[in-house]
């Protein structure tokens, strides 16, 4: 995971977040001791969220060395940067790096239980058709199996355009618009229009559409359109500009990644969070979260990805982590779903949960194709 995490898709433009090499985290200066401390420092303030104290490592690592060894073990991880002590007199807890050193080396593979499995299976069985709604209810389901904020979001490839319309007539005045993406998205509109249209009339528009203006992205769409309104008949013009404009409207949705969110007063149930002058301001970017704001790393890859601390572009996230993992939409379509939470997570565990969410709704979302939206009116 070492080279994947170097960079983070940001989902604005083109711009991107990069991790600079020298913050690249090894324990390779770590004797296999001082590795076996750290990790029992997070390990039990992952659970307690507590600094923890020599004696308590010595119990739980049952190190062959006496305490006062462990103490100055401790020193030198907190000198090379992987504790912290938050008090003089108080026990330590792990920094971003010693998160990000563990996350990398240190932390095992954690297996979900029978119980674990059967509860993410039942949850995602209970899927709605749409996809905002699907989407919605993942993020609802990780929520409540994680007990912190969740995020999901979509991404459509980035090339969009449009395969087919197709005109109906409803009645002398009016007309249905259907189009479809080549990603499979269809939606359609009622226009309602102030002159009489026949049916052969829909049937030559349709095919002039079909020729000239499928396949292009939104901006071509638009140069199509200048080039055609110098030559075509002004009445034409109207009917083909009505249908070609709601084709844009239609690529210009699919570009927006809106992001659901859910869980967001899970917050509170955490010790980092109980103070409300601390969890106010994230419960507030959580709340107003755009896809620009969230690290996202769109892959097609199995696995959850781990973004610590500083790590975080986004400054409401820098005492915070965010593990995340992504899931195939089909027709070239990828998927987000992620948690938020403090630095003290179950990573392991955490991440475990989010992939088997993931994969789940990979294999949801290849079998069942989704339906067109409800017809929209407009009058023109």
């Amino acid at each position: 995971m070492n080279n994947e995490m170097n960079e983070f898709f940001r989902l604005r433009g083109n711009e991107r977040y990069e991790v600079c090499e020298d913050e690249e985290v090894s324990g390779l200066e770590l004797s296999e001791r001082k590795k076996k401390i750290l990790r029992s420092v997070i390990e039990m303030y992952v659970q307690n969220a507590e600094p923890v104290g020599s004696k308590a490592v010595a119990q739980w690592a049952r190190l062959d060395v006496s305490s006062a060894t462990i103490r100055n073990d401790m020193a030198d991880l907190e000198e090379q940067g992987y504790l912290e002590q938050p008090h003089t007199s108080a026990g330590r807890i792990p920094s971003p790096k010693g998160y990000r050193l563990y996350v990398n080396e240190l932390m095992g593979d954690y297996k979900l239980s029978i119980q674990e499995t059967e509860r993410i299976n039942e949850a995602l069985k209970n899927k709605m058709q749409a996809l905002d709604q699907v989407i919605d209810e993942a993020g609802r389901v990780v929520a409540k199996l994680t007990q912190y904020p969740a995020f999901a979001l979509t991404a459509p490839p980035e090339r969009v355009t449009i395969r087919r319309f197709d005109l109906l007539l409803v009645e002398e005045r009016s007309f249905i618009a259907v189009v479809m993406t080549d990603t499979n998205t269809v939606r359609n509109n009622l226009f309602h229009l102030d002159r009489e249209v026949s049916q052969s009339q829909l049937q030559m528009l349709g095919t002039l559409l079909n020729t000239g203006f499928t396949g292009l992205s939104r901006d071509e769409l638009e140069k199509e359109l200048e080039r055609v309104a110098r030559h075509a008949d002004p009445d034409a013009f109207h009917l083909i500009e009505l249908t070609a404009r709601f084709g844009m409207e239609v690529l210009e949705e699919l570009a927006k990644k809106p992001v659901h969110t859910a869980g967001i007063a899970n917050l509170l149930d955490h010790p980092e969070y109980q103070s409300l002058e601390r969890a106010q301001p994230l419960m507030s970017f959580l709340s107003d979260a755009d896809s620009a704001a969230l690290p996202a790393k769109l892959s097609g890859e199995d696995g959850a990805n781990i973004v610590i601390g500083p790590e975080n572009v986004s400054e409401a996230l820098k005492d915070s982590s965010v593990v995340m993992a992504s899931y195939d939409l089909g027709a070239g379509m990828k998927g987000l779903i992620g948690v938020v939470g403090p630095t003290r997570m179950d990573y392991a565990k955490i991440s475990a949960r989010l992939a088997y969410v993931a994969k789940g709704l990979s294999q949801i979302m290849g079998q069942a194709a989704l339906p067109p939206n409800d017809t929209k009116e407009g009058t023109t």
